[in-house]
């Protein structure tokens, strides 16, 4: 498999990286020695391996939603103690699976500074004594507020440290497993630990991060009113967008995986019908969202005008690395990138995802993670519909597990 990922020898000396080398030059003495250490200590440490050969257990939304709640509290304790069994696990799966990359991947700066993520995280979640009493949990809840800072870029940094490695990679298709793996285990354990903490919130109709009576309408609108203000500074208006379908439907569900996939889908439905219509700006089609609910599943349908995709295209959309952005960016009538515009929403859940080719494959990932799918349906030359279908999690029928 080696082989058929790398582009380069079979054998010998690996080819000089000079921007690897470049860039441990620029590394703080003492930066490069902590971070020697942290490597050095815990890429051979037996408790990796050990944690890593332990079986994940996941919960459905069911049991988070009605184990989150008592009149003592309990459930908070309950809740801790189970994040600190099965945090380093999940944690362990994701180091093996940064072992398993081809080496001249695995040493690009960029992945191994995520790899290093993962190392610290195990470390601190590891060497955190065990959970008896609230203060205990109070401090647990400060170290995951920490970690979930430290990971925020996780995504970007995986982006750039693969581009960067691209002239290595034959088949880029080759790396998807490991993409997937790496991207829905964060998305979980985000998830895991943001309804932790979010259980010392008292928030009308929430339990957790479960909204008990969410509105895919108000969710749509309050993306489309994040993707309009990107796509009305880039290129001076945004097509109107209008919802239809079952504009009324309220069901339990967890918004958090939707502040992810909607604002990536709005965003390329606005970016390919603004696009499509340089020459008339200020005339372009709207954008219809609809929304279709069932005992079953909720489906929201993303339609544009925006041309379509070509033929050759539609295929590679959905794999990572691959982006049309790249060539729309060089237009000069487009006044700069659209990409650049995202950098507003790198502290958000969007994330820029714009431009480093994850958008859509991520998006599909998350989407198969929560047991649903996301297919596209192209009119070459008039236009994009894009379907996102996602489980209930009412348990009524066969859920997806976190």
């Amino acid at each position: 498999m080696l082989r058929r990922v790398l582009g380069g020898r079979r054998g010998g000396a690996l080819p000089p990286r000079p921007p690897a080398r470049a860039a441990a030059d620029q590394t703080p003495p003492d930066l490069a020695r902590e971070r020697s250490k942290a490597v050095t200590s815990f890429y051979h440490q037996p408790a990796i391996d050990v944690a890593a050969e332990k079986p994940s257990v996941r919960l459905t939304p069911t049991t988070m939603l009605y184990s989150g709640r008592s009149q003592d509290g309990s459930h908070i304790l309950k809740s801790a103690r189970y994040l600190q069994q099965e945090l380093p696990v999940r944690i362990a799966h994701r180091i093996k699976g940064f072992r398993s990359l081809p080496f001249i991947i695995g040493c690009n700066p960029t992945i191994l500074h995520v790899h290093e993520l993962y190392i610290r995280a195990f470390q601190k979640l590891s060497e955190f004594p065990p959970i008896q009493a609230r203060g205990d949990e109070a401090r647990y809840c400060a170290l995951l507020r920490q970690l979930l800072e430290d990971h925020k870029d996780v995504v970007t940094l995986l982006a750039e440290g693969l581009r960067e490695c691209r002239r290595h990679i034959q088949d880029e298709r080759l790396l998807r497993p490991f993409l997937d793996k790496t991207l829905t285990s964060r998305l979980g354990m985000r998830m895991l630990a943001a309804h932790h903490l979010a259980l010392h919130e008292d928030k009308p109709d929430f339990v957790g991060i479960i909204c008990t009576r969410l509105s895919p309408k108000k969710l749509i609108e309050k993306w489309v009113d994040f993707a309009r203000r990107l796509c009305e500074h880039q290129y001076g208006n945004a097509p109107r967008v209008r919802i239809n379908g079952h504009v009324a439907a309220r069901f339990p569900f967890i918004p958090l995986p939707l502040d992810y996939v909607l604002p990536e889908l709005l965003k390329n439905a606005m970016r390919a019908t603004m696009e499509s219509h340089l020459d008339t700006p200020y005339n372009v089609p709207d954008i219809v969202v609809t929304i279709a609910n069932n005992d079953i599943d909720l489906v929201i349908r993303i339609s544009d005008r925006g041309g379509g995709i070509p033929h050759e295209l539609l295929d590679k959309v959905t794999e990572y690395h691959f982006s049309t952005a790249e060539a729309s960016a060089q237009d000069p009538r487009l006044g700069g990138p659209f990409r650049n515009l995202l950098d507003l929403s790198n502290s958000g859940q969007a994330g820029p995802m714009h431009g480093f080719g994850f958008g859509l494959p991520t998006s599909r990932a998350y989407a198969e993670y929560l047991g649903g799918s996301l297919c596209l349906q192209s009119l070459q030359g008039v236009g994009t519909d894009v379907y996102l279908r996602l489980r209930h999690i009412d348990g009524k029928g066969e859920s997806f597990r976190i």
